[in-house]
């Protein structure tokens, strides 16, 4: 069951994609209980200068086709200004901004899961510096690393 719900969240992220070059996805598994996961990782983006735009729910549809679970999440988290920028100036990226992390309870642990934003740059072309696509990876790592390192 569990196999099954990553599968269905690989299958969201990549659909309409194919890329080579840069790792697809950035993945860690903490020990934290999902909520505290939860709270380290809206901390942290906000300490990396990013703001947390929205919060889904993602469980509810997922309990009505059957599975069991109540800790599903996706976090959606950027800065404005560069987003709206961003769309601007490659409308092809605003179906991928901002960018997604997928945050879900499982064996104990809290899974957080990515699209690693360097395959925007594939996407942008030379519309938009991939030097930030760099450092929004980086700060995703990060954040990763905040939320593996919390108490």
């Amino acid at each position: 069951m569990k196999r099954r719900l990553l599968l269905l969240f690989a299958v969201f992220i990549f659909q309409h994609t194919q890329f080579v070059g840069a790792e697809q996805i950035i993945m860690t598994r903490s020990t934290l209980p999902f909520p505290e996961a939860m709270l380290a990782l809206q901390e942290s983006i906000r300490d990396h200068g990013y703001t947390v735009s929205r919060v889904q729910r993602i469980d509810i549809g997922l309990t009505g086709m059957g599975y069991k679970t109540d800790k599903y999440r996706i976090v959606f988290a950027g800065k404005i200004d560069e987003i709206r920028e961003m769309t601007r100036r490659s409308p092809q990226l605003a179906a991928y901004l901002p960018p997604k992390i997928s945050i879900f309870a499982e064996s104990g642990h809290t899974v957080l899961v990515s699209m690693n934003p360097e395959i925007f740059a594939e996407i942008a072309g030379d519309a938009i510096d991939p030097v930030i696509f760099d450092r929004w990876s980086s700060d995703l790592r990060s954040i990763f690393h905040d939320v593996n390192t919390a108490n």
